[in-house]
C-alpha cells in the first residue's frame, strides 16, 4: 500500500456476513454467529501468539479449508495434529516428572503434586495415540456395516417364498387320526412257559420281611 493512502485498515475482529436472497439481516448474523468455525476462530485468535495480531477473517478462512477437508474424509491434518499433541504431552510428562525428582526427599507434597500432573499428561498422551490409531485403523465393525448396506437388504430364509406365502406343509395332529393308521396293537399272546427261570423271580429273590 502506498504511503498516504486513505484505505481503511480492516479490523482484526470484523467478519464479513454474507446475506442470502430475501434473508433478514438478523438471521444472516445469527447464522454466522453460531457457526462452529467462527467460534473456533475467535478462540484461536485469543490463544495463538507469536505471530502478531491475526485477523479473525483469515483464521476463519483457513479453518473452513480444514473442516471441508475433514468432511471429505481427508484426515491428514487431524492425524498430524494428534501426533504433534501426543509428543507435546509426552514432553510435559517428562518435564513434570523431572521436577518431581528434583524435590524427592525434601518436599513430599510437592513431589506428589508433580507426579500426579505428570501421570495425567502421560495418560492424555496415551489416549491421543489410541485415538490416532483408531482413525488410521477403523474397527472391523464399521466395514461389516458398510458391506451389509452396500449389498442391499439381506434375505432371511425362514421357509417362506419371495412372495411372502408360507409353503410349509401343515403339521398333522396324530390324535385326530385313526389309531389303526399309526399304532398296531396286535392280538394278546398267551403266557409262554419256555423260560421258567424268569417266572419265579419274586419268590427266589424276595426277602422274608
Amino acid at each position: 500500500m502506498a504511503a498516504g493512502s486513505s484505505a481503511a485498515k480492516i479490523e482484526p475482529t470484523r467478519i464479513e456476513v454474507p446475506k442470502k436472497e430475501n434473508e433478514r439481516e438478523g438471521v444472516a448474523i445469527a447464522r454466522v454467529a453460531i457457526n462452529p468455525a467462527v467460534h473456533a476462530a475467535k478462540t484461536q485468535q485469543k490463544f495463538v501468539s507469536g505471530f502478531g495480531e491475526l485477523e479473525i477473517a483469515d483464521i476463519l478462512a483457513v479453518l473452513k479449508e480444514q473442516t471441508s477437508a475433514a468432511e471429505d474424509g481427508k484426515t491428514g491434518r487431524a492425524e498430524a495434529m494428534l501426533a504433534a499433541q501426543a509428543h507435546t504431552l509426552d514432553a510435559i510428562f517428562n518435564s513434570l516428572a523431572s521436577r518431581a525428582a528434583d524435590n524427592m526427599g525434601h518436599y513430599p507434597e510437592t513431589v506428589e503434586r508433580y507426579l500426579k500432573l505428570a501421570l495425567r499428561a502421560q495418560s492424555q498422551s496415551r489416549a491421543t495415540w489410541e485415538t490416532l490409531s483408531t482413525i488410521k485403523n477403523p474397527p472391523m465393525a464399521n466395514y461389516v456395516g458398510q458391506a451389509n448396506i452396500s449389498n442391499g437388504p439381506q434375505q432371511v430364509n425362514n421357509g417362506s417364498s419371495r412372495t411372502g406365502k408360507n409353503k410349509k406343509a401343515p403339521i398333522e395332529q396324530l390324535e385326530k387320526k385313526n389309531a389303526s393308521e399309526w399304532l398296531d396293537a396286535g392280538t394278546a399272546c398267551a403266557t409262554s412257559g419256555d423260560d421258567p427261570e424268569m417266572e419265579a423271580v419274586g419268590a427266589v429273590d424276595r426277602t422274608q420281611k
